[in-house]
């Protein structure tokens, strides 16, 4: 099926004639249940996978370097091929799709959802369009990639899932922090039972771009288009990676403030419009294996430029991470002898570290931009083995729902069952 608006993509420039393969001709495996796992299938002959972006701003740039770097540095078994670049401005996506290396730009983003030589679908627009673009995906028998949050509430995300469930098509939720090595090494740590029983999380994700008063009531300030302010933010990130941690979150205490209740309007600095969503947002929390945490995020912290941190305690060894660190790991072990006993902080460079052996030598420090090549590297991988890939749009409903519980929980000034 062909754009039925013949002027709504471009091609950009010539490119040499590839190989065409339907999607149509494998759906991936079923995911029809929330608990449990998939079923796994793959097709030796899919060795591309053509990919729509839906946005092109921050999200949109850095996804875009993702699928350019995973093929050299990575050698996926699938490779994904930059089709379309979609966005609402016709000058602007066409001048970014040239930056950033897309072969179409398009302002229909439906049409370009139907079509049967796009095989993979990647939103990172706003969160109140991610619902009506992912479950369009899922019914046309694509692969779905979001970014976080999954939607802007609890009954969204869930109808997200319900759709990719019955198409029957791979999804993927894109939390790029999970994959920053660092973290994948506190993973292993913890899996290897190196802290022993776990008891204590704390995560803060402090950022100081909203302290100014004169700084414009943007959309991410608007509760209709954004879900919800620092929370969904900046919280989903540490509610992401205490459940990926730790473990699944059963009952939170929540707290939320805006304060700066008015902002100037982007077009209008002299006019002013309400803040419908958080500054800042707190939570107690309680995890189904007995361990406790805190969460903090905050947009209005001065001095905190992406202060994603986390630490975590157990019974034999605690370890700290923190983003604008990200290359480092700070590990407590109980077993050191006593003299030499404290934290130490280790170097998360070596070529036996997450994801390091495509990269650069030891000491040669990543980025923030390599996680999100991570993140597509594992998604290539699910396709080519017809599995599942994690976070997923599970997690996103997971994850919706404790976000959901701390704000019921700052409302009703009580506990609330996630």
């Amino acid at each position: 099926m062909a754009c039925p608006t013949p002027r709504c993509c471009r091609p950009l420039a010539a490119s040499p004639r590839r190989r065409s393969w339907s999607w149509r001709s494998w759906r991936g495996p079923s995911t029809r249940r929330l608990a449990g796992s998939p079923r796994s299938r793959s097709d030796p002959r899919v060795t591309e996978v053509n990919v729509a972006l839906i946005g092109y701003a921050i999200m949109g740039r850095a996804h875009s370097n993702a699928y350019r770097q995973v093929v050299p540095f990575f050698a996926p078994r699938v490779r994904p091929r930059m089709k379309v670049l979609c966005g609402r401005s016709r000058g602007g996506v066409e001048e970014a799709a040239r930056r950033l290396g897309w072969d179409e730009a398009s302002t229909n983003w439906e049409a370009v959802v139907a079509r049967p030589d796009v095989h993979l679908v990647d939103i990172v627009t706003p969160g109140d369009s991610h619902a009506k673009i992912a479950i369009a995906a899922a019914r046309a028998g694509k692969v779905v990639f979001c970014e976080k949050p999954l939607a802007n509430s609890v009954p969204e995300a869930e109808r997200m899932l319900a759709a990719v469930n019955k198409a029957g098509v791979l999804h993927m939720l894109c939390h790029n922090y999970r994959r920053a090595p660092a973290v994948m090494l506190a993973k292993q740590l913890i899996a290897g039972g190196e802290l022993g029983e776990l008891r204590h999380y704390r995560g803060t994700y402090l950022q100081e771009w909203l302290t100014d008063p004169a700084r414009p009531r943007t959309w991410r300030l608007d509760k209709s288009r954004a879900g919800s302010g620092a929370l969904g933010d900046l919280g989903s990130h540490s509610v992401d990676l205490a459940r990926f941690l730790v473990g699944e979150i059963s009952e939170v205490a929540g707290h939320m403030t805006t304060f700066v209740r008015r902002r100037p309007l982007p077009d209008a600095p002299r006019r002013t419009a309400p803040v419908t969503v958080d500054d800042a947002a707190t939570a107690l929390v309680r995890f189904e294996n007995g361990a406790m945490g805190t969460i903090e995020a905050t947009r209005m912290a001065p001095g905190r430029k992406n202060h994603n941190r986390f630490e975590i305690n157990g019974s034999r060894g605690s370890v700290a991470f923190d983003l604008e660190r990200m290359n480092e790991l700070e590990l407590y072990l109980e077993s050191d002898r006593r003299a030499v006993r404290g934290f130490r902080r280790i170097l998360v460079t070596d070529t036996n570290h997450p994801f390091l052996k495509a990269w650069w030598p030891p000491g040669h420090i990543l980025g923030y931009e390599h996680t999100f090549t991570h993140t597509v590297f594992d998604l290539m991988e699910a396709i080519a083995s017809g599995t599942l890939p994690e976070p997923n749009f599970i997690d996103g409903v997971r994850n919706q729902r404790v976000l959901s519980a701390i704000e019921k929980a700052a409302r009703t000034k009580r506990w609330v069952a996630v």
